[in-house]
């Protein structure tokens, strides 16, 4: 119990971090790309997957189903580094971060579950 306690503890005391993340399918190789203001929340995305509840990519929730969660790995690409600028933007240096790594690897189509957007 002791030790459950402790891991709570260092849970709470790890900052919280921004950044962008991969989920990789091992089995096909197909990837999708996200990012997050806070990469504790993988947890949660792992969750939804595993009670199909992951709305926000259903071709990824059909294909985790499928394969099951042995066959997915989590990575995160880059943490965001923050500025002490006042002028510091979280969300919008997220974004271009996240793009930058989609420009990367661009996870669509064949290679990915994620949708280009058109702009």
């Amino acid at each position: 119990m002791e030790r459950k306690r402790e891991l709570k503890q260092q849970f709470k005391e790890t900052p919280i971090e921004a950044g962008v993340y991969q989920i990789k399918n091992k089995v096909n190789n197909k990837i999708f790309i996200g990012s997050t203001n806070n990469l504790k929340s993988l947890n949660g995305v792992r969750f939804s997957l595993e009670t199909n509840g992951y709305m926000p990519n259903r071709e990824l929730q059909a294909e985790w189903n499928q394969y099951g969660k042995e066959a997915f790995a989590f990575d995160i690409l880059e943490k965001l580094k923050k500025k002490d600028d006042p002028y510091f933007n979280e969300k919008e240096a997220l974004e271009k971060l996240e793009e930058k790594w989609l420009e990367e690897l661009k996870p669509y189509g064949d290679k990915g579950y994620n949708k280009k957007l058109k702009g």
